[in-house]
């Protein structure tokens, strides 16, 4: 054999190689790193994406779980996840500040959040004085204390707010009396009354537009993983519409997640909720009425130094995109 002809068939396995290497690579699914709220009693419809739904868009999602949104935001920014189900509030103030936001969903724009008393408080004004439980200043379970303060007129400077964590530490923290008061959602509603806690106020009475939560990511990270985020979408959307149309497979992922007992009563309490009510949006509609409405509102109490252009805190490109692989 000639060295010429050794030199040929040489380069020619270097080629072969090469070409075996690029179609594995390009075989391998794209990844996505995800971050939500603690999971509670609504996972098996947040976390249904995890049971193949994101494996059939050909991406490998990682789900992160936080306990506030100030703490998954501080993770977005930082690049330690891609998105994050976060309450509106903060991203929006974080946005005004000059912080690289994009809202790209909304899954569940209904307002499932309640504010939760001990036995012995008979209406609002006897919280003067008292101690209420929320999460992060500036987070969904503050702005709704600080909405019921403002609406019967008491300062919130009469009040003592409390950072006690997720939704389960703040329910926990007025049964064991070292809160009078918290903010949490309402899968609490069924086991109330059994530990002498009642709802007061739903916070869809007091804030009717605000959201519960939104999809956020970054400009940085949509412009370094367009087509990424397009199948992070398609496989939610695909997800969350599966979810709610199959309750018993929604209740039994949230009961696998949460380590929930059979007699819970809340996963059933959760799923039927957001049925009835429309809460959730499986579509992850991008409602800019509703951002609008809540920038006034934190305008309007302070949180918010300066009113921004809400459309340039939205990236609906992926959505619709989404929309379209998924025929929708």
């Amino acid at each position: 054999m000639s060295a010429v002809t050794g030199w040929r068939i040489a380069a020619l396995a270097l080629l072969a190689a090469a070409t075996i290497a690029l179609n594995v690579r390009a075989q391998e699914p794209l990844s996505w790193r995800h971050g939500i709220l603690e999971a509670k009693s609504d996972a098996g419809i947040i976390m249904m994406v995890t049971n193949g739904f994101a494996a059939r868009q050909g991406l490998k999602l990682e789900i992160v779980q936080f306990k506030s949104d100030v703490t998954g935001l501080q993770a977005l920014l930082s690049g330690a996840v891609d998105s994050f189900d976060s309450g509106p509030n903060v991203p929006m103030v974080a946005a005004a500040r000059g912080a690289d936001i994009k809202f790209i969903g909304c899954p569940w724009p209904g307002m499932p959040y309640g504010i939760f008393v001990r036995h012995d408080i008979g209406g609002v004004a006897d919280l003067k004085g008292k101690t209420i439980a929320i999460s992060a200043p500036g987070a969904t379970p503050d702005v709704v204390a600080r909405a019921l303060l403002a609406k019967y007129d008491i300062p919130a400077t009469e009040v003592q707010f409390a950072n006690l964590g997720g939704d389960l530490d703040r329910f926990k923290s007025v049964v064991a009396g070292v809160a009078d008061a918290a903010v949490v959602t309402s899968e609490y509603v069924p086991i109330a009354a059994q530990e002498g806690i009642k709802l007061l106020v739903r916070g869809s009475d007091i804030l009717p537009n605000n959201m519960r939560f939104c999809m956020t990511s970054s400009a940085k990270v949509l412009a370094a993983k367009p087509e990424n985020a397009i199948r992070f979408l398609a496989a939610e959307m695909t997800a969350w519409h599966y979810a709610l149309s199959h309750r018993a497979e929604a209740l039994a992922l949230t009961r696998e997640v949460t380590g929930a007992k059979p007699d819970d009563p809340r996963p059933a309490y959760v799923f039927d909720d957001a049925l009835r009510s429309g809460g959730a949006d499986p579509d992850l509609s991008l409602p800019i009425d509703k951002l609008q409405w809540m920038q006034d509102k934190l305008l309007a109490d302070g949180t918010l130094a300066r009113a921004i252009d809400i459309t340039t805190v939205i990236d609906a490109g992926p959505r619709t995109k989404a929309l379209e692989r998924v025929g929708r």
